[in-house]
C-alpha cells in the first residue's frame, strides 16, 4: 500500500471505548456507557484526520447469548452517544465466531482478516496505523501488519500490562491517553 494511503486507529470496543459490564457480552443498548474521555479522544482523532475503526470480537453471538441484530443495535447506540459529543466511527467490523462453538476462523482477533478487509475497503496504510485495546489480542495484529499497538489499562487491560510490555507494546491509562500519544507521534494523518 502506498505511503500516501490513509492511516487508521483501530479500536477495540468493549473495555476500550465503552464499559464492559460483568459478565461481558454487551448486547443491550440501554447499557452502553462510554468510558470517561473516550468520545473526546475519538473526536480529537477525527479532527486530526485519522480514520477511527472499531474491530471487535463478539463471541456472544457464537455462544447464542445475542444475535447480529442486537450487536448492530448496540453499535447504533454507541454512534448516537459519540455523535452527541462530536465524534464518529469511520468503520466497524466484528467477528461473530468463537473456536469452541463455531470452529476456527480468520476474522477473530488476533487474526488479521478484518483489518485486511478495512485496508481494501478504505485504502489504508496499515504500517502507519495504530491498534488500541484492552487485550494483547487486540494489539497483536499490529505486529503482523507492521503498525503500532497501545494497551489501555481500562477494561481488562490492567491484567495484560506485563504481557503487552514483553511484546513491545506501550501501555497507557485509557483511550484519552492513547489518542494523546498518537497525536503527539503523528499530529495529522495524511490522505
Amino acid at each position: 500500500m502506498a505511503d500516501h494511503a490513509r492511516r487508521a486507529v483501530f479500536l477495540d470496543r468493549d473495555g476500550t471505548i465503552v464499559d464492559d459490564p460483568p459478565p461481558g457480552f454487551l448486547h443491550e443498548p440501554d447499557k452502553v456507557r462510554l468510558l470517561p474521555g473516550a468520545a473526546e479522544a475519538i473526536h480529537q482523532l477525527n479532527h486530526a484526520g485519522w480514520l477511527v475503526i472499531v474491530v471487535s470480537n463478539q463471541s456472544g453471538i457464537a455462544r447464542g447469548v445475542y444475535d447480529a441484530t442486537a450487536y448492530r443495535t448496540v453499535q447504533r447506540r454507541l454512534a448516537e452517544l459519540l455523535a452527541e459529543q462530536g465524534a464518529r466511527l469511520d468503520g466497524e467490523y466484528f467477528c461473530p465466531h468463537h473456536p469452541e462453538f463455531t470452529g476456527p476462523c480468520e476474522c477473530r482477533k488476533p487474526g488479521v482478516k478484518l483489518f485486511r478487509d478495512a485496508e481494501a475497503a478504505l485504502g489504508l496504510n496499515l504500517r502507519r496505523s495504530y491498534w488500541v485495546g484492552d487485550r494483547v489480542s487486540d494489539l497483536s495484529p499490529a505486529l503482523a501488519l507492521g503498525g503500532r499497538g497501545l494497551l489501555v489499562e481500562t477494561g481488562r487491560g490492567a491484567m495484560q500490562v506485563g504481557k503487552a510490555r514483553a511484546l513491545g507494546f506501550a501501555v497507557v491509562a485509557d483511550l484519552a491517553a492513547a489518542a494523546t500519544a498518537i497525536l503527539r507521534a503523528a499530529p495529522r494523518a495524511a490522505g
